[in-house]
């Protein structure tokens, strides 16, 4: 089997898994987890400020991340504002998140990596026609999308973990997750 198509079982699988969690997460009521919540936060913060220091090569990079995560916070307050909150016997406080926003982003995300895949299959086609090497440049409307998910999800768990704490000082007794 070739080399180059060994990367492609190993990616594909864990892509679709990968996708598989993030949609299943879109629907349906979903316990509140303080700590996977803090850690999302912390990880979606990490890749936010590595990508921004994309920026000092390529300033259109960084204005597309910077805007994306601008209009990622103002969906992720509209998201907090859309989610409906509940209250289960067994799994304590817990959130139902909006479908057509999730579906959006899910889309979103979906598109722009097919769209770059074909892209960078018609790149390294073209350069191995021609003898040179592949040249993958970062694309300022990936970096849109992808600070859109950054801002998105660092807004809408920081408003989860709000209304649990909320939620906690109003029901003194309830435990949680």
């Amino acid at each position: 089997m070739p080399a180059h198509l060994t990367n492609y079982l190993i990616m594909l699988p864990l892509l679709a898994w990968m996708v598989w969690r993030r949609v299943s997460r879109q629907f349906g009521r979903q316990p509140i987890q303080r700590k996977r919540m803090i850690f999302r936060i912390a990880v979606f913060s990490v890749i936010g400020v590595l990508l921004a220091l994309s920026g000092f090569h390529k300033i259109e990079l960084a204005e597309g991340l910077f805007g994306g995560a601008l209009i990622g916070a103002v969906l992720g307050l509209l998201g907090i504002r859309l989610t409906r909150f509940e209250v289960d016997p067994v799994k304590g406080d817990c959130y139902v998140p909006n479908p057509w926003i999730g579906a959006l982003l899910t889309a979103l995300l979906l598109g722009r990596l097919i769209w770059r895949f074909m892209q960078m299959q018609q790149v390294t086609a073209a350069a191995q026609a021609a003898g040179y090497p592949a040249n993958y440049t970062y694309s300022p409307l990936t970096m849109l999308v992808v600070g859109l998910l950054v801002g998105y999800y660092i807004v809408y768990f920081s408003g989860l973990l709000i209304h649990h704490r909320r939620f906690q000082r109003t029901h003194p007794g309830t435990t949680t997750l």
